[in-house]
């Protein structure tokens, strides 16, 4: 476990390192209760002990979502604080056109993750920290991240780790099992996971992407999906003149 544990100190430091860089005193980060989010705010505890903030944000979210995030809370003493956003998002949705609330309906689903980037940025602008996102490699190679939701953060400590390395080192961080096991979701809706989204494993998907190698329809899969989402891996485009 040797290169976990050199591999949690050099991302603890480049996290604190960025922040100090950037004129700032310290973390927030979004605690969804999942393993991203717990290896993401452990890693920023070790940055600024004294200065890491947790948001639980629930937004017609899985009950258990909060209780692990606050697991995590708990066992690394970090600072939390919760934000209800069902009553925001309703307030929200009761103002735009579209009357068909399908739960699974992607415009609808993508308000969830925008609204807590906004919050995490009114904590973070208030408390002069930067806003520390949790998408790791996998994610940020295919774009499976909301545009201007989880997508927006100032940095991505994990965003060079494959969801498969993600889970060495929160077994090395010591993450409840519950949630290093538990099946990952975005909690778009009711049952949603990420990889029935994606279409692939995780392992496929960082198999692919370690090594170039997989099966012919998961290649041809993570291309599409490459394609589809090529807008949310770059700056906006603009005319070259």
């Amino acid at each position: 476990m040797r290169y976990y544990d050199e591999l949690s100190e050099k991302l603890s430091q480049w996290i604190k390192e960025q922040i100090l860089e950037a004129g700032c005193k310290g973390a927030v980060v979004g605690l969804s209760g999942g393993i991203d989010s717990a290896v993401t705010a452990v890693l920023c505890k070790q940055a600024f002990p004294d200065s890491t903030l947790g948001l639980i944000m629930p937004c017609y979210s899985s009950p258990e979502d909060s209780e692990d995030a606050e697991l995590v809370a708990d066992k690394f003493g970090i600072e939390v604080e919760t934000v209800d956003l069902n009553q925001t998002f309703d307030i929200l949705y009761a103002e735009l056109e579209d009357d068909d609330r399908a739960e699974d309906n992607m415009a609808v689903a993508n308000i969830k993750p925008r609204l807590r980037m906004t919050v995490l940025y009114y904590y973070a602008a208030n408390l002069n920290r930067l806003v520390v996102g949790t998408d790791n490699r996998s994610e940020l190679e295919v774009g499976y991240f909301t545009k201007h939701g989880d997508g927006g953060v100032d940095i991505a400590p994990l965003g060079n780790l494959v969801k498969t390395e993600v889970r060495q080192l929160a077994k090395y961080l010591e993450i409840p099992e519950r949630i290093i096991t538990k099946p990952p979701t975005a909690g778009l809706w009711s049952d949603q996971t990420d990889e029935a989204e994606l279409g692939i494993t995780y392992e496929e998907l960082d198999r692919y992407i370690l090594t170039g190698e997989a099966e012919p329809e998961v290649k041809e899969r993570i291309e599409n999906l490459v394609a589809q989402n090529e807008h949310k891996l770059g700056y906006p485009p603009t005319p070259e003149f």
